[in-house]
């Protein structure tokens, strides 16, 4: 194990348990897929709450670890050749902790890559159109007297919805019977989609079943639920 001391992140986060991986990050769509794959896994971490009310992803100190300044970005003491590793970019950080921990990624090197683009598909394409969508509909943007920009990002999401639809058409998961990582990317933001964003009904979410029953699927997993809720808000 390698002393975590010299990183600057860890002077506004102290690890209390710097043998852990070290997880600095929020309960939104792109933090959770690090929590609920930590919490899939076992894998011991130390999750720390970054609080967008107080600025905190600007800071000096988080910016250190991730200078885009965004969540979330983990820590590990114990990365490869036993030396620390500090990655952001969830996508980045699934494919690792997957690698790491031997869970979640086929081992078929066909399927491996095949999972990869889904992930890749919902980082890329699904979660910014979501998030888009988010933003003209129940923040600033809904203030906005032409609704064009909202239409836009409104068929793009049901766009991306149909895709993901027709994949499990006859499948549980992305991959077939095997649950993994593409399906942790994938499904917190489907969630945020019709909770959070509250615009269900304004994508149409009903003309997708397939992706309301592998989501139902989804957050009933015991390991989904409590990494719906890391870090906990303050």
């Amino acid at each position: 194990m390698t002393e975590l001391s010299r990183f600057p992140i860890t002077l506004k986060w102290p690890a209390q348990h710097p043998e852990r991986l070290q997880l600095y990050s929020l309960p939104t769509p792109n933090g959770v897929k690090v929590s609920i794959l930590l919490e899939e896994t076992g894998l011991p971490y130390e999750p720390h709450l970054v609080s967008f009310d107080r600025n905190d992803q600007l800071s000096a100190e988080f910016r250190s670890l991730n200078p885009y300044g965004k969540i979330p970005a983990i820590l590990d003491p114990n990365g490869p050749e036993g030396k620390p590793l500090a990655l952001f970019e969830s996508g980045a950080i699934l494919t690792y902790l997957a690698d790491k921990t031997g869970r979640f990624m086929p081992r078929d090197a066909g399927r491996r890559y095949e999972t990869l683009q889904w992930l890749f598909f919902q980082v890329g394409g699904l979660g910014p159109m979501f998030g888009q969508v988010g933003f003209f509909h129940k923040f600033a943007g809904k203030a906005f007297e032409d609704k064009r920009p909202r239409d836009r990002y409104v068929n793009e999401s049901r766009r991306v919805l149909a895709v993901v639809n027709e994949r499990l058409a006859d499948q549980p998961w992305i991959m077939g019977d095997e649950y993994t990582v593409a399906d942790m990317a994938i499904f917190p933001w489907v969630r945020n989609l019709t909770g959070f964003y509250e615009a269900g009904e304004l994508v149409g979410i009903q003309d997708y079943p397939n992706v309301l029953r592998s989501l139902e699927a989804f957050v009933a997993r015991p390991a989904v639920t409590r990494g719906l809720n890391i870090p906990k808000r303050v």
